[in-house]
């Protein structure tokens, strides 16, 4: 954790156009999703925002960083805000 901590969160809080990241520590898995132990939040305005934040060197260096410690453990989803419909 304390490379997560202390390293590759500062390189995903570089990441442009990234409003925010929350970072939450799994207490209980009630079903499924077994070994999952971490889930990081990260949030931007809008489709266009994150497009160009995954495109950009600052995200390539936070995902590089991810695969030198956590390849084959991780899963990335992108989902989409649906609390207004």
């Amino acid at each position: 954790m304390e490379h997560y901590e202390k390293v590759h969160v500062p390189l995903v809080r570089a990441t442009p156009k990234l409003q925010s990241i929350d970072v939450h520590r799994v207490a209980k898995t009630v079903y499924g999703g077994e070994g999952i132990f971490l889930i990081a939040r990260m949030t931007f305005a809008d489709r266009a925002s994150f497009d160009q934040a995954m495109a950009s060197a600052e995200n390539k260096a936070a995902g590089k960083d991810l695969m030198s410690f956590a390849a084959g453990a991780v899963t990335l989803l992108v989902t989409d805000d649906t609390s207004d419909t």
